[in-house]
């Protein structure tokens, strides 16, 4: 998800796309220890994205104080 995207989300928006995230690398996580995947880079793809929602999220709840 780029940048762009992310900052056009509303608050609420990014609260649950963070915990729809969380949960598919949790699931991916499992999938893994199950049976490999194909495509591991994924798993970064994911804990990236987490990470640009976190602080796109900090940022709007700092600018609304």
């Amino acid at each position: 998800m780029k940048t762009s995207e992310v900052r056009e989300m509303s608050i609420a928006d990014l609260k649950d796309r963070i915990q729809l995230d969380r949960n598919k690398l949790d699931n991916m996580k499992l999938n893994h220890a199950i049976s490999p995947l194909e495509d591991t880079s994924e798993f970064k793809k994911v804990r990236k994205d987490i990470a640009r929602m976190i602080t796109i999220l900090a940022e709007k709840e700092k600018e609304q104080k």
